[in-house]
């Protein structure tokens, strides 16, 4: 493959600093303009006349006058007082040689063109992506593309996205990731029976998607034009919420305000809640390693499953001899009530005892509105998280405490995981959506949604299981799972964060990452060697009730 030699040439090859097969400084033609991530390449004869092409990205930049000797001088230059001339130096780090066997050098003096079209997307090995999806758009208003190989399992999976909170847009970013990959024409051939779980952790802001947001710009709707997608919002979205507190149980409402209508109530019956054995995720805090704790929990979850195994199926109550156990304040004073039964086999040390009980206590607030002993198997089956019910599910459990919200998470992800493990096939993927990734799989410590997210990073590509974790700090997220996300994300970055060793793959990026702006991110790939600038579009989508346009239905888009 032969690059093209029409191409304008933008600088030199420089003579006065060192080059290597990687990378190369350049000295930019009289009047030529390059500024960061633009891509270029050049050319130059081996032996026997075959040409050897270094494809690259500028990725440092410095003006400087020549002929200068002090600081100073730049004012008497600038009087015309002494003789100098203003020259742009580019650092240019390679991203693909042809051949790729031949690492040498550029001899100095060797043009540099800029690379357009065919020479841009050789670069960026857009060529060598049999399956893609965009990721947004560079500097320039290309598409920024992405290995779609590298996500659906075939050779990766999983996204990281790292910012500050309110000004990295991680959230918004991730659900783009999910719109230009459902709907996109070149990737949605691809992810045809592919689905989506969007967990929603802050206010109501994602309890919208389905319906068309106000006040798109049009330099906005020419970015969905650049990127080939449609600005227009979400088709095909169930959403989930926990009941309200005063709901009964035969008429569960959802505990959500800016929306009510099409909204599904999330519950688990008492008999479920013990028979799958759910206890473990209200203890979902990463606080229980070389404790007797975790041993405790294990106990009461055996206990609890069998009393579940005394019922039948179609019962939502357990039983305890002649008790019935209805409520979860009733599950609590069961445990209390029989604490030496429960314990007394594994010799338990009552300190233990009393740390477990006054963890399950402190849970009711949460768990008593999600654990119902009352359900009829219609209402069980009705309130239990469907995946079929549509293509992309948003989970709402902001309104939860923190032990509430840890439990739906642990609960759902568990049934996924269980129903792929069964299936023990890929297809159809399932794409998870998970902010606040450092609070269910933090660094230190141990959980049961810990360990689940370390499977689904090690073992999720297998099963068609993806993770697109966010949160404001990588370096506090349990490093198996970020150093098994093929791509990686940092919009705005705490400077002293930028420099952790987790942001490695960001290069000469660090420099720039606290500057970014909102709608901004640096992306990493396998693909390409560096980090790529990309800008998104603001959503298509309400993001809130007073954006929300009514109009007609986009169920169409999917078809």
């Amino acid at each position: 493959m032969e690059a093209r030699d029409d191409a304008p040439i933008v600088g030199y090859v420089l003579t006065s600093d060192e080059q290597s097969p990687v990378s190369f400084h350049m000295v930019l033609a009289p009047g030529v303009w390059l500024q960061m991530d633009d891509v270029v390449y050049a050319a130059a004869p081996m032996p026997g006349g075959r040409p050897y092409t270094v494809w690259g990205a500028v990725d440092a930049l410095r003006t400087a006058y020549e002929g200068t000797g002090y600081s100073s001088d730049a004012l008497l230059a600038v009087e015309g007082r002494i003789p100098t001339r203003q020259v742009t130096v580019a650092h240019v780090r390679g991203l693909r040689t042809e051949p790729a066997t031949m690492e040498a050098p550029l001899p100095p003096g060797t043009a540099v063109r800029l690379a357009m079209g065919r020479e841009r997307e050789v670069a960026l090995g857009y060529d060598v992506m049999e399956r893609r999806f965009p990721l947004g758009l560079d500097r320039g208003g290309h598409v920024v593309w992405g290995n779609l190989d590298f996500l659906n399992g075939v050779h990766g999976a999983h996204v990281n996205i790292a910012g500050i909170s309110g000004v990295a847009a991680k959230t918004s970013y991730a659900v783009f990731l999910l719109y230009a990959l459902f709907l996109h024409p070149e990737s949605s051939q691809h992810l045809r029976t592919a689905r989506a779980v969007i967990f929603n952790t802050k206010g109501e802001d994602l309890m919208h998607l389905d319906k068309p947001g106000a006040g798109l710009t049009g330099e906005e709707r020419a970015m969905y034009d650049a990127l080939g997608l449609p600005a227009a919002p979400f088709p095909d979205v169930a959403f989930w919420a926990p009941p309200r507190r005063d709901s009964w149980d035969h008429d569960m409402e959802p505990a959500t305000v800016s929306r009510l209508e099409g909204v599904r109530v999330m519950a688990w019956s008492t008999r479920a809640f013990c028979q799958e054995g759910l206890l473990p995720y209200i203890f979902a805090e990463p606080d229980r390693e070389g404790s007797q704790l975790e041993l405790a929990i294990t106990v009461a979850t055996s206990y609890l499953r069998e009393l579940a195994a005394q019922v039948s199926t179609t019962q939502a109550s357990v039983k305890a001899g002649d008790t019935t156990i209805v409520t979860y304040d009733d599950l609590v004073d069961h445990l209390m009530a029989n604490r030496d039964d429960v314990f007394g086999r594994a010799r338990i040390a009552p300190g233990t005892q009393d740390a477990f009980l006054r963890r399950l206590h402190g849970a009711a607030g949460a768990l008593e509105r999600l654990v119902r002993g009352r359900l009829s198997p219609e209402q069980e089956a009705a309130h239990r998280f469907d995946l079929g019910a549509a293509r992309v599910h948003v989970v709402d459990i902001h309104d939860l405490p923190e032990a509430g919200q840890r439990f739906v998470v642990g609960a759902v992800l568990r049934q996924l995981f269980e129903d792929k493990a069964t299936r023990g096939q890929r297809e159809p993927l399932l794409f998870v959506v998970l902010d606040e990734l450092n609070k269910y799989a933090p660094r230190a410590g141990r959980s049961p949604i810990k360990e689940m997210a370390m499977e689904m990073a090690a073992r999720g590509r297998s099963l068609g299981l993806v993770l697109i974790g966010a949160q404001q700090m990588a370096s506090e997220v349990e490093p198996a799972v970020v150093a098994n996300c093929s791509f990686r994300a940092a919009g705005r970055l705490d400077p002293a964060e930028a420099q952790r060793d987790t942001y490695s793959w960001l290069r000469s990026a660090r420099s720039r990452i606290d500057l970014l702006r909102p709608g901004a991110l640096f992306v990493s790939q396998p693909d390409i060697s560096m980090p790529v600038l990309v800008r998104f579009p603001r959503p298509a989508w309400a993001t809130r009730p007073d954006e929300a346009v009514e109009t007609e239905s986009w169920q169409d888009i999917f078809r």
